[in-house]
């Protein structure tokens, strides 16, 4: 293991960690990878070595359809007597925030001669992205996804079959997520000559964890500049969901350094707080609020483990939340106070996913539905202006939502006012 990169009180710089958190605790075997790609991420995303940057930003705004919208969501501001916007990333190609960091990545393997792309997935997002990115750029790509996420997100692995990318599924352990990263370590492990590993969210070994920021960060500098120009000022509150953390770090890094707009990480609450040590089972998501300090997959961070030290299985109604551990930027950002952990179970998100498509017209991932359970149970400690990030469209969760809702009572559904006209 390697563990070179001395700590740093504040943003990661070129050292690798974020206080306490981050690293490069990998096989000896990965370090020459890891050092050519923070070679080349300082190069060609810090410096804009040959003008990447620019087209990295041409590209995302032809083929991604940048910048995404800022709506003021009026029965909501109406619902909860306070300015409510939302940030579109829904309606990025694709259809979530994943994008961002994808083509990010892919068009970076490009620059650095690679000839193959690989990534993990969970919700399937990360993977359509680097699936459709991967097109865009002529790449060959491979994406690991754990055969549990394979069952309930069939939609996006037609998806990425339909843009030419070979989905594998992993049966290893719960097959979901953790073991989908797993797969994909190894694999680059013994191609890593030849391949880049798109890591699909802010974890991970240095410079997984800042990079990925960095390309998702086009989330938080839009609001700034948009909530200004709307609404005159910065928001009182941005809320985001909360698995690995992409969309939550990309949307909070542009507000990290204004301490009067509070920052609010929302994990998934599942049935349950508590963990059963004995089974291994966490029935939930909600590391940044119980979790304790460990490695994974190449970071020292902030997991749900056993007392031991042994990972556990967490949950979420949402693929995309379901994941054992965190960005080590987001758990630094959490033990010093600047960001605030909160969590919602498995039912405030689905109620959630029914209120915005009742009330806005808005179809949101059962992630984003996490945020908007957060919202409707504590808009009143949000200040007078808020802004929500919508990571992603509900599309891929459709059957997922018709199997939870066929579980409920159908006199119990959300108390929410469905209007005519």
């Amino acid at each position: 293991m390697s563990t070179e990169h001395d700590h740093d009180d504040g943003d990661a710089g070129r050292t690798g960690t974020f206080g306490d958190y981050g690293g490069q605790y990998v096989p000896e075997a990965l370090m020459p990878a890891l050092q050519e790609l923070e070679d080349a991420y300082e190069r060609y995303v810090l410096e804009n070595e040959d003008g990447f940057m620019d087209e990295f930003r041409e590209r995302m705004r032809d083929f991604g359809g940048r910048p995404t919208p800022l709506q003021r969501a009026d029965r909501l501001s109406e619902r909860y007597d306070r300015e409510v916007y939302l940030k579109r990333e829904d309606l990025l190609h694709g259809g979530a925030h994943k994008l961002n960091n994808a083509l990010g990545q892919v068009l970076l393997a490009k620059y650095m001669g690679k000839e193959r792309i690989i990534a993990e997935t969970g919700a399937g997002q990360h993977g359509t992205a680097t699936a459709m990115a991967a097109a865009h750029l002529d790449m060959p790509c491979e994406i690991y996804m754990g055969r549990t996420d394979v069952n309930r997100q069939r939609p996006n692995v037609y998806r990425m079959r339909m843009n030419g990318a070979e989905v594998t599924p992993v049966e290893a352990g719960s097959a979901t997520l953790k073991e989908a990263i797993n797969e994909t370590m190894r694999d680059w492990a013994t191609t890593v000559e030849r391949t880049h590993y798109v890591i699909g969210s802010v974890v991970g070994p240095h410079p997984f964890p800042q990079m990925v920021r960095d390309f998702q960060a086009v989330i938080g500098d839009e609001i700034r500049e948009q909530i200004r120009e709307t609404a005159g000022r910065l928001p009182d509150s941005v809320v985001a969901c909360a698995g690995g953390g992409s969309n939550t770090m990309g949307t909070f890094h542009a507000f990290v350094p204004d301490e009067d707009v509070d920052l609010v990480a929302v994990e998934a609450g599942g049935s349950s707080l508590e963990i059963d040590e004995e089974e291994g089972l966490a029935p939930n998501s909600a590391t940044l609020s119980t979790g304790t300090d460990g490695v994974l997959h190449g970071a020292m961070t902030k997991l749900l483990q056993a007392g031991d030290g042994q990972i556990v299985e967490s949950h979420s109604v949402s693929a995309g939340l379901d994941y054992a551990g965190v960005g080590p930027e987001l758990s630094h950002l959490v033990e010093t106070g600047r960001v605030t952990p909160a969590n919602v179970d498995d039912e405030a998100a689905l109620d959630g996913f029914h209120r915005l498509s009742r009330l806005e017209g808005i179809i949101p991932a059962l992630e984003s539905s996490h945020a908007l359970g957060y919202l409707e149970e504590s808009a009143d400690e949000l200040g007078d202006l808020v802004v929500v990030n919508v990571s992603g469209r509900g599309d891929k969760d459709l059957e997922t939502v018709l199997e939870e809702t066929e579980k409920r009572d159908l006199e119990a559904a959300p108390d929410v006012e469905v209007f005519d006209g």
